[in-house]
């Protein structure tokens, strides 16, 4: 696969990050989607949205998990997965707790340290429904839990799991949290903020007295967000606390099964040297890819065709290295 280059006029992160937003992707092999449902906690179901191959136990299969405030019908879940599925994989767009129009499977919230959402899909995908061969990859806060969960089991992984990936994961999700609020981003933090606002809200209606908002209003950044609202319902001394103890960075050095970092230098909210620099590097599983450009889960290409959008083709094509089932 050839290099990422992006477009001259797209050299701009701010621009790169803004195109892929709002770039369509032309659908060549992805049909309707099955929607289902995975019991990850008591009392907390996700959805699903998969598109299955005839003799889906003869296929490998690639389980896909977005970033914040995004969902299975993201831009690049859907090219990712039409790639994917063209490659002969089985595609998963996995929606996090609350994502996707989900709010009502759980009275919980989601977070970046639940982990234990993605191992249970997982598990359930190797051990109730004899998949030979399951990928795992994430975008930016998605990224963060898939590597996450693969450092959190280690030697423990299913022999079935063989390998993962994170496009722009925020694996330091502090030093994440100061870059989206310096004022070059205030965009994407306006964004950011006015969406989980508008999510809460509609949680506290869903579970009346579980959530009261006292204070909601007075918040203006992504820190102010997890402090008042994260931290405090899902079990954080404050966002400081919430960010030590989630940030996928420290796991990083247990993952046990092919890993790939794809991860733009010039990425506006994922600042690089929270991913070129720790301990991990020395773990020969994990492989990081970095061009100069790219901004955030863009890497629009200059060619055309199906590496236009690079990470979503690089991923596939990851994946199909570390499978004994696509065909090369």
């Amino acid at each position: 696969m050839r290099e990422f280059e992006p477009p001259f006029l797209l050299r701009n992160p701010h621009s790169m990050t803004i195109a892929a937003a709002f770039w369509p992707r032309r659908m060549h092999f992805l049909g309707p989607a099955a929607p289902r449902f995975f019991e990850t906690e008591p009392g907390t179901r996700v959805r699903a949205d998969c598109n299955w191959q005839p003799n889906p136990a003869e296929h490998p299969t690639i389980i896909l998990l977005h970033g914040l405030e995004g969902s299975s019908d993201s831009g690049y879940m859907l090219g990712t997965a039409d790639k994917a599925f063209g490659a002969g994989f089985n595609a998963v767009r996995l929606n996090q707790r609350n994502c996707g129009g989900t709010e009502d499977l759980t009275s919980t919230l989601y977070n970046s340290g639940l982990s234990c959402d993605v191992r249970a899909v997982v598990e359930t995908l190797t051990e109730r429904d004899n998949l030979p061969e399951i990928f795992v990859a994430g975008f930016s806060m998605g990224g963060n839990l898939v590597l996450k969960m693969a450092g959190e089991l280690g030697n423990a992984a299913p022999s079935q799991l063989r390998a993962v990936a994170g496009v722009c994961p925020s694996c330091d999700l502090g030093a994440c949290a100061d870059a989206i609020g310096m004022p070059r981003n205030r965009l994407y933090e306006r964004h950011f903020v006015r969406r989980l606002k508008r999510r809460m809200k509609w949680k506290s209606q869903l579970f009346p007295g579980l959530y009261p908002l006292n204070g909601l209003e007075k918040v203006r950044s992504v820190r102010e967000f997890d402090n008042e609202i994260t931290a405090k319902f899902c079990g954080f001394r404050d966002a400081d606390d919430y960010y030590a103890r989630c940030s996928a960075a420290q796991f990083l050095p247990e993952i046990r099964v092919p890993a790939l970092l794809l991860a733009a230098q010039d990425d506006p909210m994922i600042p690089f040297h929270s991913l070129e620099k720790g301990t991990w590097r020395a773990n020969r599983l994990i492989e990081l890819e970095s061009p100069p450009h790219g901004g955030h889960c863009a890497f629009i290409s200059r060619w055309r065709g199906a590496d236009r959008f690079w990470a979503e083709a690089r991923i596939v094509e990851f994946c199909r290295q570390h499978s004994q089932l696509a065909p090369l």
